[in-house]
């Protein structure tokens, strides 16, 4: 494989991707099914937003500042108040605050996919219309998704589909799944196309 093919570039974007992710990540896995354990998920999925998503806050990355802003509500609304309909209602408040977080930075002029993206590119190239719409494109994909979580988890609760709960949550492990492997190929065949046009 030449060197201009190798797929490390896209793993290490890839890795920055997840990076970002990984308060929801982790939250996702250890949220768990009594309130010990969600309290716990709170706690420390705000305490990787603050450590890890440290640059991104500083930079004021959208996506990096609503994930702290719903996780330090969480914190104050299930740990110290303990508000019983809020640990109840996680799965649908945390997806809809994601979607909600991704379609706010399209309505702003700022995906949050070009936020992160322009971190590793040199600033001449920050404006151009190509990366700029590969970047918002990406973030649709992102914010599509993120709804059909929402919509998972109002099925969830409703008669429709009387499934187990394990579905639903490898459902939302599928969802998230999709989103990094799509942005990964949609970045690499960018990529290798910008490097087949430089040569």
């Amino acid at each position: 494989m030449k060197s201009d093919e190798s797929i490390l570039p896209d793993l290490k974007e890839l890795g920055g991707l997840i990076l970002g992710f990984l308060p929801w990540l982790l939250f996702l896995f250890l949220s768990g099914r009594t309130m010990a354990s969600l309290e716990r998920a709170t706690i420390i999925s705000v305490v990787v937003c603050s450590v890890f998503g440290y640059r991104e806050l500083k930079q004021r990355f959208i996506l990096q500042w609503g994930t702290l802003f719903f996780f330090s509500f969480c914190v104050v609304t299930i740990n110290l108040f303990h508000i019983v309909w809020v640990a109840a209602y996680m799965d649908l408040l945390s997806n809809s605050a994601l979607a909600f977080v991704m379609w706010l930075t399209l309505l702003l002029g700022k995906p949050f996919v070009l936020q992160y993206a322009r971190r590793d590119l040199p600033k001449e190239h920050w404006n151009d219309p190509s990366f700029i719409r590969g970047c918002t494109q990406m973030t649709i994909v992102w914010a599509i998704l993120m709804t059909v979580s929402v919509v998972v988890s109002i099925v969830k609760r409703s008669s429709l589909l009387n499934w187990p709960g394990w579905v639903y949550f490898t459902l939302n492990q599928v969802i998230i799944a999709s989103g990094l492997i799509y942005t990964t190929v949609f970045k690499r065949k960018k990529r290798l196309k910008r490097l087949k046009q430089q040569s």
